[in-house]
Order: structure tokens, then C-alpha cells, then sequence
């Protein structure tokens, strides 16, 4: 049985079973182990973490007295949260979208016509990255200005059909991470700028804080980024740096816009002013840093890494939903949500019927019922024919019921149900 407890009643004999929080936030490149040195407990309450997730069927229990929430309460509340998303009203629109340029194509498409032209931007957007950081490594100074027309069809593609790059994106290896990271975010970007009705330069200028926004680890070693084990206090101190790297990068190149360096510099800062480099707090956030620390972490928890593999992405908005007290700002991570959905393009759902499906495609009239892919029964424990639904139509009668754990299954082909692309889409 889970139970999630404050760090500060955390002891030794304890099962750690995960973190409530970033992966940024500590040192430990796993979790799911048995709490039995004090230099580890020392290290945790060290951190920015606040919360834990413990296994009192494996390790000992909280003291009693002390609060906690289970797995099944924190289910109720996060979906009674989820809930009031939908009649949530749109945030306030800050000025009057302009008509789009002529040459430009923003007819809205389908996910499955959109995901080929998504792979293409996309293997484009990771090359232009890889160039990027590769000249940042040399010292080379940044044109940010250059990579203008890759942020212009990556939001034009977020236009079309948010679902298909974004999810597209998230497909990343673990050895690519900080390349097509870097793409995830843009395209995350954009699609937040819309929700919230920013219009056509605002969202470019949100786009490019995404692509850039980690420069600064063109600044770290390889074998610090890509460790598989844990980082030593100086290894996670040099990571913490790349926020301040990538701002003096940005700075001493041309054409990088101020809400861009921005981002750059304090997409790890915290509502609750715990986070780094200043430790600034909600009163003196800017509105595109706060967008930045959602569009990052998202995509970071949902990402394969060379030290732990990405969470199912229905399953890292509920997570996230947890960190909205002190870490994200809640009334934008709302608007997050109605920009890619209570159950994201990906993720494994379970129906009322018994059957297993993945999710399609969104409806942007309900946030919680998206056209899925049908493919298993558990009622025969068989896969069956694929079937689409979409869920939103008058008339259906199956809904989706709860999350699966992708690990737990092991479909081997779960991503191409989806997308209908075989392989590696770049």
C-alpha cells in the first residue's frame, strides 16, 4: 500500500517508492529502494522535495499521528480535481489574433494527417538543435534569430493538430533526450500560448524560450548529462548551473528577445521561491518563466532518461496536479491541461467495458472523453481487432474508467497503435 508523507516524517526502515516532485529537485537517479543509510535521508531533506511516496507493505509505516494520503485518496481528489477542468472558462485573451499570412497552412487536421508532416519538422527541429549545441559547446555565440523559421513550423504544426508533434516529440531515446527535449518544449510552448489566447508573436516568442530554454547544457559534460547513476553533490551542483549558462550564452548572441532570456534563466524557479538560480517565488515570476517550468517538466517526467524511464503522460499530469502547491502555477498548469488533455495523445486508458485502448486524438469539447484505439480485453486477457471510438459521440456508452500502467502491459507496439508509424519516426 502507497502512502504519501511529508519528507520531514521520513526514517530509516522506510521503502522509498518515489518522489513527489521533479526529477531536478535531488541527487538520487532512482527511487524504489529501502531507506538504510542516514547520509541518504540527509541528502533528501536537503533537497527542494517536500513529499515522498512510501510502500508500507514493504518498509515501515508513518508514525501515527502523523498525516499522510493513500494511492486511493490521492485518486478521489485528483479526479474530482480533474473534474472542474472541464467547465473551466478559457484565461483571459490578451489581445486579438491576427489573420495568418497567406502562404502559411493552418487548416485544422486530424492527428493521424498530421503526425507524418510532425516527424518531418521534427527530425529538422533535432538537427538544427544538435548544430545549435554543438556551436555553444565551441563557444561559438548563439544566433537564436536563425532558428525563427524551425519555431514558426513547429507552432504552425501545433495549429494544425496540437496532439500529433507533441506526442510525436515525446519519443525520444534516452541518448537524445536533450536535443529533442529541447524540440518537446517548443512545441509544448506554443500550444500553452494558445490556450491561453497570446497571440501569433507572443506564441513564436513563447515557442523560441522552448527551444532554447537549455542551452546552458551545452556547457556540461556529456557524461554528467547522460549518468546513469547517481549524481555526486558537485555532479547535481554543475546540472543546476545550466539555467545561468544558458542565459550567458543567449546574451552575448543576437536577436534573443528579453522574455526568451527570461525563460532561459528561470524555468526552474518555484511559486514557493525554493527553486534556483534566485530563488525568486511567485510575486516577481514572469508569466513565460511560469509557462516554461510546466512545458519543462512535463516533457522531462514523461521522457525516457539514461537513469529511469518516462511516466505514461495521463499519469505525469496527475503527478503534476500534486505539485501545483508550491512548484507550478496552478492556474496556468489548468490551461496545460486543456491544451493537451486529462489523458494526452499516448496514453494507455482502461474502459468501462474491460477493454484496453489508447488515446488518438483529443475532443476540445470534453477533456475526458478523446477518441481511443481499442486493442485488448481484459475480460479474455487476448488482444482483440483495433477498433477507434470516439467517446464523444451521442450514443456511446463505454468511458474510460482509469489509467494503465504501460509497464505493467508491455505492449511492444503501443506507440505505433497510435501514431500508425513503425521505428524510431525520425
Amino acid at each position: 500500500m502507497l502512502k504519501r508523507i511529508r519528507v520531514e516524517d521520513l526514517t530509516l526502515g522506510m521503502y522509498l517508492q518515489e518522489f513527489c516532485g521533479s526529477w531536478m529537485d535531488h541527487p538520487f537517479w532512482r527511487t524504489k529502494f529501502v531507506l538504510t543509510d542516514p547520509k541518504d535521508l540527509e541528502r533528501i531533506r536537503a533537497t527542494a522535495v517536500e513529499e515522498v511516496w512510501i510502500d508500507i507493505s514493504r518498509g515501515k509505516d508513518v508514525a501515527q499521528g502523523k498525516p499522510s494520503v493513500t494511492q486511493e485518496e490521492d485518486e478521489i481528489r485528483s479526479a474530482t480535481d480533474f473534474g472542474e477542468l472541464v467547465a473551466m472558462p478559457p484565461l483571459k485573451v490578451v489581445e486579438p489574433e491576427k489573420p495568418p499570412p497567406p502562404m502559411r497552412d493552418l487548416r485544422p487536421t486530424t492527428t493521424q494527417a498530421e503526425l507524418h508532416r510532425a516527424a518531418q519538422i521534427c527530425n529538422q527541429a533535432k538537427e538544427a538543435v544538435v548544430s545549435m549545441f554543438q556551436e555553444a559547446r565551441m563557444g561559438k555565440a548563439v544566433d537564436a534569430e536563425s532558428a525563427s523559421i524551425l519555431v514558426q513550423e513547429i507552432s504552425d504544426s501545433v495549429t494544425r493538430n496540437p496532439g500529433a508533434l507533441i506526442s510525436l516529440a515525446r519519443l525520444k531515446t534516452a541518448d537524445e533526450y536533450t536535443y529533442m527535449h529541447s524540440v518537446a518544449v517548443c512545441a509544448l510552448m506554443v500550444a500553452l500560448a494558445r490556450q491561453i489566447g497570446l497571440n501569433d508573436a507572443q506564441t513564436r516568442t513563447a515557442g523560441m524560450a522552448g527551444l532554447v530554454h537549455d542551452l546552458g547544457k551545452a556547457a556540461i559534460p556529456l557524461a554528467v548529462l547522460n549518468k546513469p547513476g547517481k549524481l555526486t553533490d558537485e555532479e547535481f551542483d554543475m546540472v543546476k548551473s545550466h539555467p545561468l549558462e544558458g542565459w550567458k550564452m543567449l546574451k552575448e548572441g543576437s536577436g534573443v528577445e528579453a522574455a526568451v532570456l527570461d525563460a532561459c534563466l528561470h524555468h526552474h524557479e518555484k511559486m514557493d521561491g525554493t527553486g534556483y538560480p534566485d530563488r525568486l517565488g511567485h510575486d516577481k515570476l514572469s508569466t513565460i518563466a511560469r509557462m516554461a517550468a510546466i512545458c519543462d517538466v512535463y516533457d522531462a517526467v514523461t521522457s525516457d532518461r539514461p537513469y529511469k524511464r518516462g511516466w505514461d503522460p495521463a499519469e505525469s499530469i496527475r503527478r503534476m496536479a500534486e505539485w501545483t502547491k508550491g512548484h507550478l502555477d496552478p492556474r496556468l498548469f489548468q490551461a496545460f491541461v486543456k491544451s493537451i488533455g486529462i489523458y494526452p495523445v499516448g496514453s494507455l486508458v482502461r474502459l468501462e467495458s474491460g477493454r484496453i485502448a489508447v488515446v488518438m486524438e483529443q475532443n476540445v469539447a470534453s477533456l475526458v472523453t478523446p477518441k481511443v484505439k481499442v486493442f485488448f480485453s481484459t475480460k479474455s486477457d487476448l488482444r482483440i481487432p483495433p477498433e477507434v471510438i470516439d467517446l464523444s459521440v451521442a450514443g456511446t456508452t463505454d468511458k474510460i474508467v482509469a489509467r494503465e500502467d504501460p509497464d505493467k502491459w508491455r505492449f511492444p507496439d503501443l506507440n505505433t497503435l497510435w501514431s500508425g508509424i513503425q521505428g524510431q519516426p525520425w
